[in-house]
Formats: structure tokens, sequence, C-alpha cells
């Protein structure tokens, strides 16, 4: 009864989807974060970039629960999940989607089973299973992958099913750990445009890792046309409102806003980092 009561004031809470304060982690006397402040609002697409190194998939990790800060509040959904059992942050995570920086799929199960994972968990019924596993695959463009396994996939299709994976359950927060990491640029663009596609028509809050500079800004200054099916540039120099940015650099957030307060920023470092 105490777990249905917690994930009922879970699913009322309207305030910030992700919240930290003064997070602060160290491996083996290296300080990792120090600090860290970061508020994702729902609806909002936050891309963190910064210099390899620099804390970002620490902090994706302590978000998801999988490790815990040495100081510091982390809220998901206005719960603290630091001080959360396995049993609460398991219930934690049914409402947030996942895509691992190598895809994570299970080598011995085909497309639909991959994508289905989470649902067969919670019991979900086989057909009900299936339809919504064509609904994922059909998002990301991949439903002709059905019955295929890994093996069989290109890096870029193997990506794009562990999005249908992260978004079959609906989630309330998607968490991209460099979705981009090590393809090729035609085929960087097309997870990034899926991306969009899920912030445009989904309106899911997201936190994105990225290390390429060129998938952020196409994220921030295009839209998802459902007319055409297709990313298009926000008119006139555009940018979407709702895609702001965080800089990471040696554990310490050092930049905090908007795209245009990024582009404008007089910061030296930052105008290095962008160059």
């Amino acid at each position: 009864m105490a777990e249905d009561t917690q994930d009922k004031a879970a699913q009322d809470y309207d305030g910030p989807v992700l919240e930290l304060k003064d997070v602060s982690i160290v491996f083996e006397r290296d300080p990792v974060l120090n600090g860290v402040s970061l508020t994702v609002n729902s609806g909002e697409t936050r891309v963190l970039l910064g210099p390899a190194g620099g804390g970002k998939s620490v902090l994706m990790k302590l978000v998801n629960g999988l490790i815990k800060p040495d100081s510091g509040s982390i809220k998901v959904f206005g719960q603290e999940i630091t001080t959360m059992s396995e049993r609460e942050l398991f219930q934690m995570r049914r409402r947030v989607g996942m895509v691992f920086q190598e895809s994570a799929l299970f080598d011995s199960m085909n497309v639909e089973d991959n994508v289905a994972y989470r649902l067969n968990e919670e019991g979900v019924s086989i057909d009900e299973s299936h339809k919504r596993v064509e609904e994922a695959l059909q998002f990301v463009e991949l439903s002709q992958a059905i019955a295929k396994f890994p093996s069989e996939l290109s890096g870029g299709m193997r990506r794009r099913v562990s999005i249908a994976r992260a978004i079959i359950t609906k989630p309330d927060l998607i968490l991209y750990d460099s979705p981009t990491g090590g393809l090729d640029p035609i085929t960087s663009t097309t997870i990034v445009e899926l991306v969009m596609k899920q912030r445009d028509v989904s309106h899911t809050t997201s936190l994105m890792i990225t290390h390429r500079l060129q998938d952020a800004f196409l994220l921030a200054t295009s839209r998802w046309d459902t007319e055409s099916n297709t990313a298009k540039p926000i008119p006139d120099g555009g940018v979407d409102e709702n895609t702001k940015f965080v800089i990471l650099n040696e554990g310490k957030v050092v930049f905090d806003g908007t795209t245009l307060e990024l582009t404008h920023s007089d910061d030296p470092w930052i105008k290095s980092y962008l160059e």
C-alpha cells in the first residue's frame, strides 16, 4: 500500500522532473562531480555537453539511480532517489526510458523481444505487447526489422531499436547517453531527428549527452514536421525554446542556459569550446 501511495504521489507531482542540488562524487580520490546543480522542467530537452572525462555519463548513472553520490540531493519526479531502496528505484524507473551509449541490446533476443523486454517484465499480454512493439518500431521507422537479431543490424539500426525500447512504456523522462556516439554523420543525423520527433510529437522531457556540437545545434534549431514526417529548420534562424544546454567541465557546471545564451556567451572557455 505504501508503494502505491508513493507511486500516486509521483504521478500527481507537477514540479521539476529532475532536480540535482550540490551533487558530488569521488572515484578513488579523484573528484568526478563537484557541487553540480541542475533542474530539468517538464517538457524540456536538456543537452549535456562537455569535454571527455568531465562527468557526463556519471551524472546520467546518478540520475537513473545506478550509483549514489557522496553528497547532495537528486530528485526525480519530486522524490529523493539517493535514499531509495532497490524496490523503490525499480518503481521510479518504470517512468524513465534509457538509451545506452552502445545500445545494450540482448544478442540472444530478436528485435521484438528486445523492445518488449520491459513490457514482459511487467506482465503485459502477448497481444498488447506485440501491438506496442509495432507502434514503437514504426515510430523509429524500423518496422521491417521486427524479427531480426542485433547481429543482423547496423550500428544505426541498433541505436534505433534502443530508442524504441526506451519509448515503449511511454516514459515521462528519457535519458540519452551519447545516442550518436560512434556513428557516421548521416546516421547521427537520423538519430538526432528521432530525438527531435520524440520531443515534438510526444513532448517527453529528456536529458541527452552528446559529444557532437553539430548534433546539439541541429536539435536546437529544427522541429519535427508531422505533415512531411521530416525535420525542418525553424524559420528565420529561430531556436526551440524548450531545448536548453548544460556544459560540464572538470566535474562542474560551467554553463546552464538557452541556445542563444550559449551562442552569445562571452566566456573565453565556452567560446573556445564551441569553435
